[in-house]
């Protein structure tokens, strides 16, 4: 005998919207400029190292431009290995960690399937809370890399990256151009609120 459980409907008036959170309109706009921006740039590095478009990924040992060539990770490049193995700065406390993952597939497909969700995520205006958590993740790790800054001894443009992506997902960003007042509806959503 099968045991069917049923939920009680959940009440769409309890839904936190962004308007509730921002007052302002342009402020909230702002801030759907600023997450499509970001959303923009993971997708970009995505599809730069998985086709090797020649914007920072693409070139050869001796530099000469080799768009769609043995770089992109589609036709088996890696895409992390040379940060990993050479852009890691030596001085930093965790060079080491960082140089021993290099030339790991499943390193790759991580970084790439990282580089993919967050970016969809945040171009869409869905799962901000996860955009957050996996970009500041990865903003904190790429610090770390090349920990010590070049510019300044403390913040540089991961730590405000990662900063960033925590104010989108706190004040709803999502929800301005975005799809974000649909997701936060979803029966899933509204029963798993961490996927806001």
């Amino acid at each position: 005998m099968t045991t069917i459980h049923r939920h009680p409907e959940l009440d769409f008036a309890d839904v936190v919207r962004e308007d509730e959170v921002v007052k302002s309109a342009a402020a909230r706009k702002a801030l759907a400029v600023l997450r499509i921006a970001f959303g923009l740039t993971f997708l970009w590095a995505f599809f730069d190292k998985l086709l090797a478009l020649g914007f920072h990924t693409g070139y050869d040992q001796e530099g000469n431009l080799d768009r769609f060539g043995d770089a992109a990770w589609i036709n088996g490049g890696s895409p992390t290995e040379g940060f990993l193995a050479f852009g890691v700065n030596p001085d930093s406390p965790f060079a080491g960690f960082f140089n021993g993952l290099a030339g790991y597939a499943v390193i790759d497909w991580l970084f790439m399937l990282g580089l993919l969700a967050i970016g969809t995520t945040l171009t869409l205006g869905i799962g901000m809370r996860f955009a957050a958590v996996a970009g500041a993740a990865l903003y904190l790790m790429m610090y770390a890399a090349v920990m010590v800054p070049e510019n300044n001894p403390v913040f540089d443009d991961h730590l405000i990256g990662a900063i960033t992506l925590v104010v989108l997902a706190l004040t709803l960003a999502g929800d301005t151009w975005g799809a974000g007042k649909a997701w936060a509806k979803t029966h899933l959503v509204r029963r798993y609120g961490f996927l806001r």
